[in-house]
């Protein structure tokens, strides 16, 4: 057991989340560090979003971790065009609906807010682009699931639009430092404790 290796991973944006490209100028985790040949990631992020990923070499994680019968609160960083007032963050509360290949999907309850820009974020490249005369703002979005483009598809659903999205944590796991491309080793002990599984 004490082979077993846990890597915290700042994803860049525009970074694919396994280690083989598809296409000659893909960036890959490969490009990040040299990883242990066995580490593979748990889960997965979008090219087009950032943030906290978890490689590991202990099979047992992935469905601790991803069984959604085990509901671990993931929390994302998110800029959406517009601005949003609480009510109109009502239905991702209490549940919204979104298609998830072709089927309409009911999301469990989620914790939503509205926030100031965060200013502990590392510049994104390329930059978000923006259009003129629409406003941004920020929002704090913890779900318990993780369903293909959840987060976009949930914002879109009460029309605002996602520009940029960051994750931050898994449970109380997340990097010590928000800097892009920032790779962490951790224990397996403080990794767990930190994800609320039991070892």
């Amino acid at each position: 057991m004490s082979d077993l290796r846990y890597f915290l991973v700042y994803k860049p944006f525009g970074c694919l989340s396994q280690f083989t490209r598809e296409m000659p100028e893909h960036q890959t985790l490969a490009d990040l560090f040299h990883f242990p040949s066995d580490v593979y990631p748990v889960g997965r992020l979008d090219a087009d979003s950032e943030g906290l990923l978890l490689l590991t070499n202990d099979k047992t994680l992935n469905d601790k971790l991803l069984n959604p019968v085990n509901k671990h609160w993931r929390t994302y960083l998110v800029q959406v065009e517009g601005v949003p007032s609480t009510s109109a963050l009502v239905p991702i509360e209490k549940g919204v609906k979104i298609k998830i290949r072709k089927k309409e999907h009911l999301c469990l309850p989620a914790k939503i807010n509205i926030i100031p820009e965060p200013d502990n974020l590392p510049e994104r490249f390329p930059p978000v682009r923006f259009r003129q005369n629409i406003p941004t703002s920020w929002v704090k979005l913890s779900l318990q699931e993780g369903k293909n483009r959840q987060v976009r598809k949930m914002m879109a659903a009460v029309g605002f639009p996602v520009l940029r999205l960051v994750r931050f944590s898994i449970e109380n796991l997340h990097l010590t430092k928000q800097e892009s491309g920032r790779v962490e080793e951790i224990k397996g002990s403080e990794l767990y404790k930190k994800l609320k599984i039991l070892n």
